[in-house]
């Protein structure tokens, strides 16, 4: 598998821009990504006041790679570095060596449980 990170930095973000990327990922990403032709998954993680990141993992380098060059074209206007006011600090891909579900389970959802 092959994976992707995309990291903006959320140290000069303003004032309740994590709030807004919660929104922003419930309502409309969610979605966008759950019918992505050629991603297996993708998580959206945050350490407030840090960073605020999106980790993909595809199927294929080859749609790893389409997907990295589409997105790097547009990242300065996309809609986390509008919501952040800055475009992302790392785009990076990456080999995914071994995933595994544990005995919990996994959920796609726009929030985990507590």
């Amino acid at each position: 598998m092959f994976g992707l990170s995309v990291r903006w930095s959320l140290t000069d973000a303003p004032p309740g821009a994590l709030e807004r990327l919660h929104a922003y990922v419930e309502e409309v990403s969610l979605a966008r990504f759950a019918g992505l032709d050629g991603l297996r998954y993708k998580t959206w993680r945050a350490r407030e006041g840090e960073w605020f990141e999106g980790t993909y993992v595809f199927v294929s380098e080859e749609a790893r790679a389409e997907f990295q060059a589409s997105f790097t074209a547009s990242a300065d206007t996309a809609p986390g570095s509008e919501l952040i006011g800055s475009p992302p600090i790392l785009i990076e891909a990456f080999e995914v060596v071994a995933a595994v579900r544990g005995p919990a389970g996994f959920r796609s959802s726009a929030r985990f449980e507590g």
